[in-house]
């Protein structure tokens, strides 16, 4: 590997502790953070100041977002499991936990398009009141990060192969610290998620 050219990359640094591609990972999720949190204090300004605001279980379908949920917290096991199987010296297995974690967000982008179908074959439109329209803007940006970490999961399972077959201890440990990287993030879609359920299905 090149760690002359890019250092601290397999390795962590002395000042940190941290890789810089962790580095990297957590400066983006607090962005992310401050993405979706402008979102839901957005939310919780227009509900207080609101003269009606529809209640989520009139209007969504309370069963399939809750299975929604189940679906990406078993992916967030499966991401761990991923992970874990490289620690672990598995090829196999972490290629066939990553394709179920990339199938469970398959699983879940399934149930939002039928729950979005549904939505507009009922003439619910994001025009139609001020509650559709954050509903649909946060579970559509949502949904574009779950998109997102299914193709950096789909591409580290089928390239991980070659990193891990050539041997190199570099190469393993680059790998598995990408893998790391990505499952931080797909744990905060999940999370995401889980504040979501409620804030747009319950209340």
């Amino acid at each position: 590997m090149s760690e002359g050219l890019i250092p601290y990359i397999t390795e962590p640094r002395e000042d940190t502790g941290l890789t810089n591609g962790k580095i990297g990972i957590w400066l983006f999720l607090a962005s992310e953070i401050m993405l979706f949190g402008a979102f839901f204090a957005t939310y919780i300004v227009m509900r207080l100041g609101a003269d009606h605001w529809p209640h989520g279980w009139e209007d969504q379908n309370v069963p399939m977002g809750t299975l929604n949920t189940g679906v990406l917290i078993t992916s967030s096991v499966t991401m761990v499991m991923a992970w874990a199987s490289l620690e672990r010296d598995d090829l196999k297995k972490f290629q066939m936990f990553s394709a179920v974690t990339v199938a469970l967000g398959f699983v879940f982008l399934v149930i939002k398009y039928v729950e979005y179908t549904h939505h507009f074959h009922e003439g619910m439109y994001p025009r139609t009141n001020t509650y559709l329209a954050v509903y649909f803007t946060m579970t559509g940006l949502h949904g574009l990060h779950v998109i997102f970490g299914m193709a950096v999961n789909g591409f580290l399972g089928v390239t991980g192969a070659g990193y891990w077959k050539s041997g190199h201890h570099d190469d393993r440990q680059l790998l598995i610290n990408r893998v790391e990287n990505a499952g931080l993030f797909w744990h905060f879609v999940d999370i995401v998620w889980i504040f979501l359920f409620p804030v747009l299905y319950l209340l």
